[in-house]
């Protein structure tokens, strides 16, 4: 069975909800998955924007959420995934407002597509603080046994 990730509130390609974003409470989505590898040790999401700031020209990937060491029997995540609910395991990273924790769509211009990455890995990551997209790609480098993408999108009104 292959890795799937998938949020009862939006489906694959659709539009997420405005409660989720900027233009509401700005909590993170439910999130669900099934079909983790044999061996998974731990998991790790990142969820990114590549259309950032105009998906005409875009120039950088913005990225709006940093979890690992998510443990394999997790396989529903709560609306609302703040630090202070999760379990003391899962560690969070930095997004690129420097923050830890989610922080939702908020496009200065056009419809974005926002790429939730699930990763499984054959290891339980060392505490890396918070850590960068960046950084934690690097530790996965060679652990990553299994992979599922959610993508959302989102344009602001008015």
């Amino acid at each position: 069975m292959p890795m799937i990730i998938t949020s009862p509130s939006f489906m694959h390609k659709e539009e997420i909800p405005s409660r989720y974003t900027c233009d509401g409470p700005n909590v993170s989505p439910p999130l669900e998955w099934t079909g983790l590898p044999a061996g998974t040790k731990s998991l790790a999401l990142i969820v990114d924007d590549p259309d950032a700031p105009d998906p005409d020209a875009p120039r950088s990937t913005w990225v709006h959420w940093v979890l690992y060491d998510m443990p394999p029997d997790i396989k529903v995540f709560p609306e609302g995934g703040k630090a202070e609910i999760l379990p003391p395991i899962i560690k969070q990273g930095l997004n690129d407002w420097k923050h830890v924790g989610y922080q939702g769509p908020c496009p200065p211009k056009g419809r974005h597509r926002y790429f939730f990455k699930l990763f499984a890995l054959d290891v339980l990551l060392a505490d890396m603080g918070h850590p960068t997209k960046a950084a934690l790609e690097r530790a996965m480098q060679g652990r990553v046994i299994g992979h599922a993408e959610l993508i959302g999108l989102y344009q602001r009104s008015g």
